[in-house]
């Protein structure tokens, strides 16, 4: 079995009938970040310390591991290695092989996690300081209480219903219908469309689902601004990540979702990879704090089910229906 990462591959094992995975999308959080920079450093720590004094557990998940480490930027000893890195290689355990399968039990996002840790304990530890002191002082803990309890509530990461309707076409987002647009000509798809477009407030939940089961076809990723999401001008200027699929149902059916950055949300997930299959309600990603997720869709193949001003639920709410 292939042990060792190939130092600076550009892509993993492709298939030759989808394009590369763009040059620039070097994990699945390309725009990096200081709590991203933090955790990269701590798993360099980790595995030298499994390397060091758990080598039997090195080995064995060495033997389980299945897939190939081609791409991958760093070592891959367990499946916590695989967490910014799996849109790079096909490195994976089978889900009974998977010690830390339990963290997607969590009502977390599990890309939040670190953020959780870094941010969460020390707040944690002001509250429990300030509210020892006497009053009125103490009072004044409700602050670092309540930017706590934000970002717990933040990175939620609820269940959801996904309906079963063949022919429905469901939200990315959680957040607020702000456009519903037709558009005369869109590249991808070759034709008209209409894009509908989710404003996500920070206290929206922010994980992205797939709208339908589908295939990954193209991605493209674009660094740049981060204006507020509200502002029209944000979708030209802000990152963005874009994601072309063609449905697995519909033969010749195809759409597009875009996540946005905005004011605060400057970090964009995305654990997906030309040729990947992802099932109807699956989560794919997420943006880190409020945010803008688009979905693009052939204007004549849909009717669209929502209005502007519409709240609605990832996974959940139909936004439209293919004709």
């Amino acid at each position: 079995m292939d042990s060792t990462p190939a130092s600076g591959a550009p892509a993993i094992d492709a298939d030759p009938a989808y394009p590369p995975l763009p040059e620039n999308i070097r994990s699945v959080q390309p725009g990096g970040g200081v709590c991203y920079s933090i955790e990269l450093a701590w798993g360099h720590v980790r595995r030298w310390f499994l390397k060091t004094f758990r080598g039997e557990y090195v080995a064995k998940m060495a033997e389980l591991r299945r897939g190939s480490l081609a791409g991958a930027p760093h070592e891959v000893l367990d499946p916590r290695d695989l967490k910014f890195c799996s849109n790079q290689c096909t490195a994976h355990w089978a889900p009974e092989d998977d010690p830390f399968r339990w963290r997607g039990n969590l009502p977390f996002a599990r890309w939040g996690l670190a953020e959780l840790q870094l941010m969460g304990w020390p707040l944690f530890v002001a509250v429990l300081m300030i509210s020892s002191l006497h009053s009125p002082w103490k009072w004044t803990a409700v602050v670092p209480l309540a930017i706590l309890a934000e970002i717990l509530y933040f990175f939620r990461d609820p269940w959801r219903h996904v309906p079963t309707d063949a022919d429905a076409v469901i939200s990315p987002a959680d957040g607020v219908i702000a456009e519903v647009t037709e558009l005369d000509h869109y590249d991808f798809l070759d034709g008209p469309a209409v894009r509908i477009g989710i404003f996500l407030s920070i206290f929206n939940v922010h994980i992205n689902r797939a709208p339908r089961a589908a295939s990954v076809v193209a991605m493209d990723y674009k660094p740049g601004e981060f204006l507020n999401a509200m502002n029209p001008e944000s979708a030209i200027r802000n990152e963005f990540m874009w994601i072309g699929f063609a449905d697995a149902d519909r033969p010749g059916l195809k759409y597009a979702v875009r996540q946005i950055s905005g004011l605060f949300a400057r970090r964009i997930v995305c654990a997906l990879r030309p040729g990947q299959a992802v099932q109807r309600g699956e989560d794919f990603g997420m943006i880190k704090l409020g945010s803008r997720t688009e979905l693009i869709l052939p204007r004549d193949a849909v009717t669209v089910n929502v209005v502007v001003g519409q709240k609605v639920l990832a996974g959940a709410t139909i936004l439209a229906r293919l004709k």
